[in-house]
């Protein structure tokens, strides 16, 4: 190992994040993948995906990248997985760009949303804890442009940031402790997405 590679390896893992090698490669499940080396994009398909970043271990810390979805009704849902043990287990905060101006508040309820599947996804969360795991997004979003989204992962308490306001737009007491540490991007059923400029723990895993 040089010097350099040495130095930037003691870099990633005085921050918390250990990550092999100058740049996290990745595992793509259940979706096409393009990536420019600035943004990442994955294209819709059936049921969710995932990019699971190798090498990347985190439990608790900050989670920060630019995202982008669309606004068309029931096919934007773009977010983060983290904790995860498997393809199918993990938490994850994703929103839905179609419900950020919505005029009927209901939907407009449901723009970001924190789920832990596979026995806790957002039917289930909604039907026995409704609103708690869902809310709206301040300040809202242009739901066709990038914005910006800050997790914050506690022992026990997720929040989330968007656009860098200064209240978060959702507060929510994990509903399991997942010993996993998969950690990546997410995609619901039949969507696509982009994503950007992804920090965690302060460092840069994707430009």
């Amino acid at each position: 190992m040089t010097s350099k590679a040495f130095f930037i390896l003691l870099c990633f893992v005085a921050a918390g994040v250990a990550v092999f090698g100058q740049k996290a490669g990745y595992t793509v499940v259940n979706r096409s993948l393009t990536d420019d080396g600035k943004v990442i994009h994955l294209g819709a398909a059936e049921g969710d995906g995932k990019v699971w970043f190798k090498g990347l271990d985190f439990a608790e810390g900050t989670i920060e990248f630019d995202i982008k979805g669309k606004d068309v009704q029931q096919q934007s849902f773009v977010g983060f997985a983290f904790h995860g043990v498997n393809d199918s287990t993990y938490e994850a905060i994703y929103f839905r760009p179609f419900n950020f101006r919505a005029t009927d508040p209901v939907r407009k309820g449901h723009a970001v949303q924190y789920v832990a599947p596979p026995q806790y996804d957002w039917s289930v969360l909604r039907a026995k804890f409704p609103n708690k795991y869902e809310q709206p997004v301040s300040p809202v979003p242009d739901p066709n442009d990038w914005f910006h989204a800050k997790i914050v992962v506690g022992a026990n308490k997720v929040e989330v940031f968007v656009n860098r306001n200064a209240t978060p737009s959702l507060v929510v007491e994990p509903i399991v402790h997942r010993a996993g540490r998969l950690t990546g991007f997410w995609v619901g059923n039949g969507s696509e997405g982009d994503w950007k400029n992804l920090r965690v723990n302060g460092v840069s895993i994707v430009p």
